[in-house]
């Protein structure tokens, strides 16, 4: 299969553009999860399109997906060396959005953040 691209950032949100690839990656960068844990760190998103989006970043070689021999199985996911060449792009883009939402309050617009155990983050 051919692919063509005119700039390479094309090539980039080929492989994790969408909705929810950098969130699930910006959540794996720090640290191995389960499915459970994904789905609690990103509560909006169903369990059906998490396992496609898991699946897409896994053929592209971005995350390991380790299963355990176990009864119930247990599954984890992580950053592969190949995906963690992309942690530096996902800390600026933390960093950037971080930098957005402030700018915005000092607009006068009303946004919540939520931390990773779910709830609301009364600090911010």
């Amino acid at each position: 299969m051919s692919k063509t691209y005119n700039i390479g950032v094309e090539a980039a949100i080929d492989v994790i553009g969408g909705k929810w690839k950098t969130i699930i990656l910006c959540h794996l960068r720090t640290k191995t999860m389960r499915n459970a844990d994904l789905l609690k760190a990103i509560p909006n998103i169903t369990q059906k399109v998490l396992t496609e989006q898991l699946r897409e970043l896994e053929n592209s070689d971005i995350i390991n997906r380790k299963v355990y021999n176990e009864v119930p199985a247990r599954v984890e996911y992580s950053l592969t060396e190949y995906g963690k060449s992309l942690n530096s792009i996902l800390h600026e883009l933390c960093l950037w959005g971080q930098n957005d939402i402030d700018r915005r309050r000092e607009n006068g617009e009303e946004i919540r953040l939520i931390d990773e155990e779910g709830q609301l983050d009364p600090t911010k």
